[in-house]
C-alpha cells in the first residue's frame, strides 16, 4: 500500500473545497486550482480532511493513490500559503531585469534573452542576479523555475550560469599544469 496515499489531507480555514464529476477545485487566500482526479481513485471529504482511496487494490491505483494524495496536498498548501523558487545567476556581466511580466536575460550570448512569464508565476529580482518565482501551482512554478534554469545551465569548471539557490555545483578542475 501507499504509505503517502493513506495520509488524510487537512483543510485549512478559509479554504473551500468542491469535488464533483471527478474535478476538484480548491479555493483559497491565494486564488483557486482546479483538476480532474483519475479514474482509479476517489476523494472524500469530511471532517475538515480530505482522503484519498483506491477503487480497485492493484498496482496502478495504489500509485496513482499516492499521487492524487500529492497533487491535492499541493493545491491546498498553494492557495493557502503559496509556492516559492529561487534561483541564482552566476557570472561575470551576467544579470537579469524585470519589465512588466517578460525577464531579460544577460548571459553571455550575443543578444538578451527575453522570457515571458507564465500566467499565475510572478517574479523579483534582487541585486540583479537572485531571482524569487512565486506562484499558488507547484507544478507550474517548478517547470517555470526548470525553464528559466534551462536559459544557461551551470557549468561545472567556473560555476557560471543560472542554478537552483539551494543547488550544490560539483565543480571540477581544470587544465593541468605543462609538463616540463
Amino acid at each position: 500500500m501507499s504509505r503517502v496515499g493513506k495520509a488524510p489531507i487537512s483543510i485549512p480555514d478559509k479554504t473551500k473545497i468542491t469535488y464533483k464529476d471527478r474535478i476538484i477545485t480548491v479555493q483559497g487566500e491565494k486564488g483557486t486550482l482546479v483538476r480532474s482526479v483519475h479514474s482509479a481513485v476517489d476523494l472524500k471529504i469530511e471532517d475538515g480532511m480530505i482522503k484519498v482511496n483506491a477503487v480497485k487494490d492493484d498496482r496502478t491505483s495504489r500509485a496513482l493513490r499516492g499521487l492524487t494524495r500529492s497533487l491535492v496536498a499541493n493545491m491546498v498548501i498553494g492557495v493557502s500559503n503559496g509556492f516559492e523558487r529561487v534561483l541564482e545567476i552566476n557570472g561575470i556581466g551576467y544579470r537579469a531585469v524585470l519589465s512588466g511580466n517578460c525577464i531579460e536575460f544577460s548571459l553571455g550570448y550575443s543578444h538578451p534573452v527575453k522570457f515571458d512569464l507564465p500566467k499565475g508565476v510572478s517574479a523579483s529580482i534582487d541585486k540583479k542576479n537572485v531571482i524569487r518565482l512565486t506562484g499558488i501551482d507547484k507544478e507550474l512554478l517548478g517547470h517555470t523555475a526548470a525553464s528559466i534554469r534551462r536559459l544557461r545551465p551551470p557549468e561545472s569548471y567556473k560555476g557560471k550560469g543560472i542554478k537552483y539557490a539551494e543547488e550544490r555545483i560539483q565543480r571540477k578542475a581544470g587544465k593541468a599544469g605543462a609538463k616540463a
